[in-house]
């Protein structure tokens, strides 16, 4: 798009920022979202000229660039300096930083502290818990203080030692239950968004009809 300059020419219009609202707003009108992960900047804007309307800087990035058998040897200061790196080459998708291993199990004060560090030096725009109940308090701390929250249930990777490798979750009926109470939980929380990650087609489906926020 472009427009006419005080001089005759034209000049490229930049792309309308997708924010939170924006979404939520998708889901209700059954609009459908895309997301894809980024670490640096020549792939995030990639990602930002192709349309993708999320952008998810993961924890995933230990294995996937930094060569560590998990997630769990992640550290805030690598989250940040990636997370940092797609800001610079991503302007229009909404921004969202995975908060690592042992920055928010500690409690509210903790991930407070830590989530503000993807908004202040990073530029993201939300940020990612992985847990159900046990994180609800913390979920909305974080909404109550001004910073966006997207949950993530279902295979949590920084869990992978609980379920005995990654392997998909909710395969019993008590267990599909458990999910969808804690998705609910999390959107009662202030959650805008939720990761189902590894979870059977019909629990997903079931999940994202009974919230109304985007799964």
């Amino acid at each position: 798009m472009s427009e006419q300059t005080a001089y005759g020419g034209a000049t490229t219009v930049p792309p309308k920022k997708i924010t939170v609202p924006d979404v939520v707003a998708m889901k209700r009108d059954r609009k459908r979202i895309t997301m894809m992960t980024a670490y640096d900047a020549a792939f995030a804007k990639l990602v930002d000229q192709a349309g993708i309307d999320v952008i998810l800087v993961g924890d995933s990035l230990g294995m996937v660039v930094l060569g560590y058998p998990t997630t769990l040897p992640v550290t805030m200061d690598d989250m940040v300096r990636h997370a940092a790196a797609v800001s610079r080459g991503a302007t229009r998708p909404l921004l969202v930083g995975d908060m690592p291993f042992g920055t928010y199990q500690a409690g509210p004060q903790d991930a407070l502290r830590n989530a503000a560090r993807f908004l202040k030096e990073a530029g993201m725009d939300a940020v990612k818990l992985e847990g159900g109940h046990e994180v609800v308090e913390t979920v909305r701390a974080l909404v109550d203080s001004g910073i966006a929250v997207m949950g993530h249930v279902g295979l949590t990777p920084q869990r992978v030692a609980q379920f005995g490798g990654f392997k998909v979750q909710a395969k019993t009926a008590r267990a599909a239950r458990r999910l969808i109470e804690d998705c609910l939980a999390l959107e009662d929380a202030g959650a805008f968004s939720i990761v189902l990650e590894s979870v059977p087609a019909p629990v997903a489906a079931l999940a994202s009809e009974r919230l109304g926020i985007p799964t």
